[in-house]
């Protein structure tokens, strides 16, 4: 088949926001089930399995060292059955992607980089091959942050047969999408290329997602885009406002390099009710206020990046939930060009997209104080007189006035030109179209 390039940049639900390492099939399901209901009109499709789902004593707030992974004959990691009760017998993810599918969406997993250090341990062979765990391994190249897991030494052909392994039985179960972790951080050309490669070669179309993206360089582009369908470009964002603030610097960056070619993920959208055992925190609604929540969606949308939410979606207040469900700010993801930033000078930034004679543009407050800020339209890129301005979020129209007269009433704005009147709350947001 073919590593799956997309169109629009990918949207869904990932359980580690919510659950970290301990999600369950009945979890996974209910989320998938909301998903379908309520979402999947919207353009949200897929459901994602995160991290650990081989671990039968997977905990909040951490992993467990010497994990008991439950492993096949060659190694490979399998789902917890108590977690994952359809599982059982060696099914594999397959009942519960089928499941996934019959709700019309896609269904996807996390995996780590390499291979668990228990295969290596008992030196398992490797399917397909005169190989074995151990002959593969390179311990020297271990995570640094997951203990289960060493890397592969692609200086072996048997390390090859592994990833296609791997990717082989994923695709007989009904993968679609796989999150594959500590591939960024350091940058692992070559698990990169052996993994995408066993993708590509494997009988079902896979999006390949890589992690974790902390000091990402956009050096690595290319590479990036001839062997993945997005690359997170920062390390885990949390429901804390300095994680969204630093992701403005870096969506600027990387927004006029998306396309089909490859997304740049800004990461998950830690929105609605997350921490129920997730590796950070309690469970809570999340600790963003609402403006900061529409400034997270915004900016997102704004820069084209995948959309994955992380919060549960059945418990999740209803005002979080509709900030998925606009399909007018959603368009911008599906269906913009241009996506860049207009202007950054000191709490202010501007951002702007278009489609044909549309201009979308979002006004940015990243101040802890509330102002009301005069634009000359043509800083906007609307031009010196557009005929009308639509907040896109609360649906109602801004006034815009012509400027005769230079004047402290239209600071920064000359005679000949118009005046739009944005009121922005703290850390807020102002999403226009004209």
């Amino acid at each position: 088949m073919t590593l799956r390039k997309t169109a629009t940049p990918p949207m869904g639900w990932n359980s580690w926001d919510s659950y970290g390492t301990t999600v369950t099939e009945a979890e996974v399901l209910a989320n998938a089930e909301y998903m379908a209901e309520h979402l999947l009109p919207h353009g949200w499709d897929t459901i994602v399995v995160d991290i650990d789902w081989a671990d039968p004593t997977a905990r909040s707030h951490g992993y467990n060292e010497s994990a008991p992974l439950v492993i096949d004959e060659f190694g490979r990691v399998q789902p917890d059955p108590v977690r994952f009760p359809s599982a059982a017998g060696g099914a594999g993810f397959g009942p519960l992607a089928e499941r996934i599918h019959e709700l019309g969406l896609r269904f996807g997993i996390h995996i780590m980089r390499g291979i668990p250090r228990i295969a290596v341990d008992r030196d398992l062979p490797v399917l397909g091959v005169e190989a074995t765990a151990a002959s593969i391994a390179d311990p020297s190249n271990a995570c640094e942050w997951n203990p289960h897991y060493v890397g592969l030494d692609h200086g072996t052909p048997g390390a090859a047969a592994y990833y296609h392994s791997i990717a082989d039985e994923y695709a007989l179960w009904g993968v679609d999408f796989i999150k594959a972790d500590d591939m960024l951080w350091p940058y692992q050309a070559a698990e990169i290329e052996a993994l995408s490669t066993a993708i590509e070669t494997a009988p079902r179309e896979i999006a390949l997602s890589l992690s974790p993206g902390r000091d990402l360089s956009a050096a690595h582009l290319e590479h990036l885009r001839e062997n993945a369908t997005m690359w997170r470009i920062c390390d885990d964002l949390w429901d804390r406002w300095e994680d969204v603030e630093a992701n403005f610097a870096r969506l600027a960056r990387w927004a006029p390099l998306a396309g089909p070619e490859g997304w740049p993920d800004a990461d998950m959208l830690p929105l609605g009710r997350i921490g129920l055992r997730a590796e950070r925190g309690e469970p809570r609604e999340g600790a963003l206020t609402l403006a900061e929540r529409r400034t997270l969606v915004t900016l997102w949308v704004m820069a084209r990046s995948p959309l994955m939410i992380g919060g549960d979606l059945p418990t999740s207040a209803p005002e979080t939930i509709a900030l998925f469900q606009n399909d007018d700010v959603l368009e911008i993801l599906r269906d913009s060009t241009g996506n860049r930033e207009l202007l950054r000078e000191r709490d202010l930034v501007v951002w702007t997209a278009e489609r044909g004679d549309t201009r979308w543009v979002a006004v940015f407050n990243t101040a802890d104080e509330a102002r009301e800020v005069p634009f000359d339209t043509r800083s906007l890129g609307l031009g010196p007189a557009p005929r009308a301005v639509l907040d896109v979020w609360s649906s109602e129209s801004l006034p815009v006035e012509a400027v005769h007269e230079q004047s402290d009433t239209a600071r920064s704005v000359a005679p000949g030109s118009s005046v739009v009147r944005v009121s922005l709350e703290p850390h807020g947001c102002v999403l226009l179209r004209a």
